[in-house]
């Protein structure tokens, strides 16, 4: 179902009763109550997610900042086709309620412009890596796609494939640069360019001792945020992103944690094993199962079949790969790599 929302009519709960039930409207709930926060879920790129409380006032003036920047006013159309449940759908709503747009809604999928008439000028969307692909991959969503004027992409890297199918496009697409904590993005980088993001806003980059990236963000009450990624910070208003500190796999747009994947098979396998990933051109990352010994078809036949009783096929490996003797550190730990330098 597609349905339009103009949201210069809502200024309280009693506003929303011309909403057709679903999410969207319980988010609109949540956020004309009388609680100056809303809760959200981090993405558990550090482990396991976790429930925290987003302020209100952060997130408003995260939307004017990226309203500012896109040019987004009364008179644009946002198109909503991700889940109000996380970060990057909650902030396209409150985007629209902060210009007074006109808000699109339409069914959360792969393919989400497959039911939209495309009849309209679309000011901005926002998608993952794979609805664009999908978009892509259909000739009568791709033209579409050309009505769309900005394409915001996250939730997993852009693969060098999709970058240059996008330029295909009278589309000016963005990948974005943020978290949960940050109420969305700080920084984007314009695809088909240099692979440099730049700051929105009043937004500053440094590094820890880590080399991992240090956000200053000015008109958010925490103002600075310690991340995992590994990054080159060209100038305190520019980086490059490098790849993560941690080990969480981020595949299709999901992230996933190893130890969970591993322990829902841990009575499938009787030898060491663990679960890393690989570069993947679609997912950006790929999940992968690491097996110490050799190979044996018969076994291996088994513990497919057993891994599909107990994982979801996101969690799925896409690949077995077997390492005669795993690396070790001192104390016996495995070393959860492919090669050890």
């Amino acid at each position: 179902m597609i349905y339009s929302v103009s949201t210069r009519q809502f200024n309280s709960l009693a506003d929303l009763d011309c909403l057709p039930e679903g999410e969207v409207l319980e988010f609109l709930k949540e956020w004309f109550n009388d609680k100056d926060y809303i809760y959200g879920h981090t993405s558990g790129s550090t482990g396991t997610p976790k429930e925290i409380r987003l302020n209100k006032a952060d997130m408003r003036a995260s939307a004017r900042v990226t309203n500012d920047f896109l040019g987004i006013r009364e008179d644009s159309v946002l198109l909503l086709c991700l889940s109000v449940s996380y970060i990057a759908g909650k902030m396209m709503v409150v985007r629209a309620l902060e210009a007074g747009a006109e808000l699109l809604v339409c069914r959360v999928s792969s393919r989400p412009l497959k039911e939209w008439p495309g009849d309209s000028r679309i000011d901005l969307a926002a998608m993952v890596p794979m609805q664009a692909e999908e978009s892509l991959g259909h000739p009568e969503e791709k033209t579409k796609l050309c009505n769309i004027r900005q394409l915001l992409i996250g939730g997993a890297p852009v693969s060098s494939v999709l970058e240059k199918q996008l330029q295909t496009v009278p589309v000016r697409c963005y990948a974005t640069y943020g978290m949960t904590e940050t109420v969305s993005h700080v920084a984007l980088r314009k695809l088909g360019e240099a692979g440099v993001y730049f700051a929105l806003g009043g937004v500053t980059f440094s590094l820890d001792n880590r080399g991992c990236l240090v956000v200053h963000v000015p008109y958010l009450q925490a103002r600075k945020f310690v991340t995992n990624d590994l990054a080159e910070v060209i100038d305190s208003r520019h980086f490059r992103w490098l790849g993560r500190y941690d080990y969480v796999i981020n595949s299709g747009g999901i992230k996933f944690s190893p130890e969970v994947i591993e322990s829902k098979i841990s009575a499938c396998i009787s030898c060491r094993y663990f679960i890393t990933s690989l570069p993947d051109e679609r997912l950006g990352q790929r999940i992968v199962l690491v097996i110490e010994g050799e190979k044996k078809e018969e076994e291996e036949k088994l513990l497919l079949e057993a891994m599909r009783k107990v994982l979801t096929p996101y969690e799925f490996p896409r690949e077995i790969i077997y390492l005669f003797h795993f690396y070790e550190t001192a104390s016996g730990k495995i070393v959860r790599k492919l090669k050890c330098s």
